[in-house]
Formats: structure tokens, C-alpha cells, sequence
């Protein structure tokens, strides 16, 4: 019974480590799990990219349905996506940067804050600015809260700064279509069903005798 024993645990063991290396043959390494999602954007006070007087915090999403995109001009597949954020942006979407650069950090490069905003405005000038301002993660701080792995990442927050999508990689047409858009015209027709209501309220409250 020993010699069994000792034969059929390595056996299992193997078995185990098989289907756990097929499964990750075959996974989708940008459909895991978001552990982000249903739950609040996390609390932040960051400044903006371009001028740091000027301070944003959760307020930003409330009554408003925001696409949170986390890139850098070091992000190849950011400079990608550009175009076509822009061209959402000019169909009503509202972009919000979440900006990080890896050569800020000490332990990566010596870049000047300057020299970040003129090659973020050379970028954007060159592939399209989505943007309505961009958030500057001076520590990486919030892209961590996030679970950030890299870039480009996208968080679609809703009016109560609920996260409401996360994708990992680029957002093009299809990506938009099949993930985004039926959350977000989900989301509008809430909103505009919420502003219908209280203008219905408001005229009650006018015409009161």
C-alpha cells in the first residue's frame, strides 16, 4: 500500500501540473479577472499633468460617466489607441488621463517634468488628444490602488465613480463595441432618464400654488 502511495502522489501532482500549464496555454491573459470591478475608484489627490497647482480628486466623477485611460508616451500601444479614443471623444465620450513615466522615478531615468509635458504635447499633437485633462500619478500610487499591470488601461467609471469596466490592452472599434458601448449607452440612458425626471420635478415644484 506504501509503494502505491508513494507512486500515485507524484502521478497527481503531474496530472495537476499538466492541466494547470494547458489552462494557461489556452487563457487570455487580457480577460483575467478584475478584482477593481462594482467597486469605488480609489480615493486619490493627484495634480494635473500640465499644471500642478491644480488639484483632482474623486469629485471629478460625480454626475459624470468617465473613461479612465492609464497610458504613457514610452507606451507604444497607447500612441496606437489615440486615434480612435479621439474620435470617441468627438463622438461625446469624456477621457480623463491617468499619466504615469517611468524615467520620473529615480530608479528608472532622470527625466525633467518639462521634458514629460513637451513629449506628451508632441504626442498628442501627432495622434490625437482624447483627453479632457490628464491626472499625473507622480508615484504610481493610484495605478497600483487600481491593479494596474501596465499600459494602456481602461476603466469605464459611472456618476457614482463605481467602476463600472476594466480592460487591459488597446481600445479600438471592436474592443469598444463588444465591451464598453453596451455598458455605457447603458449608463447615458440612465442619465438622461435621471435628468428627464428632475425637470419633471422641478416644473411640479414651479407651477406649485
Amino acid at each position: 500500500m506504501n509503494r502505491l502511495a508513494w507512486f500515485l502522489i507524484p502521478f497527481f501532482l503531474f496530472l495537476g501540473l499538466c492541466f494547470f500549464l494547458f489552462k494557461g496555454l489556452f487563457s487570455d491573459p487580457m480577460q483575467r479577472e478584475s478584482e477593481v470591478l462594482s467597486e469605488a475608484f480609489p480615493e486619490f489627490s493627484l495634480p494635473d499633468l500640465m499644471d500642478e497647482s491644480v488639484i483632482y480628486d474623486n469629485q471629478i466623477f460625480q454626475g459624470k460617466i468617465t473613461v479612465i485611460n492609464v497610458w504613457g508616451v514610452w507606451c507604444v500601444t497607447c500612441a496606437i489607441e489615440l486615434p480612435y479614443l479621439t474620435q470617441l471623444r468627438n463622438d461625446g465620450v469624456r477621457f480623463v488621463g491617468l499619466y504615469y513615466d517611468q524615467d520620473l522615478d529615480p530608479d528608472f531615468g532622470s527625466k525633467t517634468i518639462n521634458r514629460v509635458r513637451t513629449e506628451v504635447n508632441e504626442t498628442l499633437s501627432r495622434y490625437g488628444n482624447p483627453y479632457q485633462f490628464n491626472i499625473f500619478d507622480v508615484y504610481r500610487n493610484t495605478a497600483l490602488d487600481l491593479g494596474v499591470t501596465g499600459a494602456p488601461e481602461t476603466f469605464l467609471v459611472d456618476q457614482q465613480g463605481i467602476i463600472r469596466v476594466h480592460h487591459l490592452g488597446d481600445v479600438n472599434e471592436r474592443v469598444w463595441r463588444n465591451k464598453f458601448a453596451p455598458i455605457y449607452d447603458a449608463l447615458m440612458q440612465e442619465s438622461e432618464q435621471s435628468a428627464v425626471d428632475l425637470s419633471k420635478i422641478d416644473v411640479g415644484v414651479e407651477h406649485a400654488p
